[in-house]
């Protein structure tokens, strides 16, 4: 039997397919904790077919909000996770075949619940950090080119992304993410 629990993600009582919240079998003693963050034949065994080919980490602090990012025409699937801190991380449908098109979903993540989150192929996808800091990991199914990442403005109302902002909290935002498109005006998979 798997060391990890799988759950797809619903929204508005549908299904969005290709988002799956994972959580693993976190063994704890007086010591501290093991957890098994990925195995390939665990994720088999629970349907999820994979193969990554890059890992990626990043520090940042509170406020900061990274997204809402993807490739064009080499989309990545990503398994992410925060190894330290709390992040609240989302991903939205851009698959205009699909019948949760323009739909997002968020998870929190925690280096404490050690949840992780995929999204596959032909999502945007972003965090906020909700810690005084967050170190974030996310392995991807295809190699980063540049020149090939589009993305969304973080609060495009078409979309409505419920960001957990706190009181006083000061967002930090890269200048291309401030400068991104909506929903209607943005690359279809």
């Amino acid at each position: 039997m798997g060391q990890i629990k799988v759950s797809r993600c619903e929204k508005n009582g549908k299904t969005i397919e290709g988002l799956y919240v994972i959580e693993p079998t976190v063994h704890t003693d007086a010591r501290g904790y093991f957890v098994e963050t990925y195995n390939k034949r665990d994720f088999e065994e629970a349907g999820l077919n994979m193969e990554f080919v890059q890992d990626n980490q990043s520090c940042s602090v509170k406020g900061v909000l990274r997204g809402l990012h993807y490739q064009k025409q080499f989309p990545q699937g990503k398994l992410v996770r925060a190894l330290k801190g709390r992040v609240f991380d989302v991903a939205v449908d851009l698959r205009t075949h699909s019948e949760t098109y323009g739909m997002w979903y968020g998870v929190e993540l925690t280096e404490e619940n050690k949840k992780q989150f995929y999204i596959s192929e032909g999502f945007a996808h972003g965090f906020l950090v909700l810690s005084d800091i967050a170190e974030f990991a996310y392995k991807c199914t295809d190699f980063y080119h540049p020149g090939d990442e589009g993305g969304l403005i973080w609060n495009d109302p078409e979309i409505g992304v419920e960001w957990p902002i706190e009181e006083g909290m000061e967002l930090l935002l890269s200048d291309k993410d401030t400068k991104w498109g909506g929903l209607s005006e943005t690359f279809k998979f």
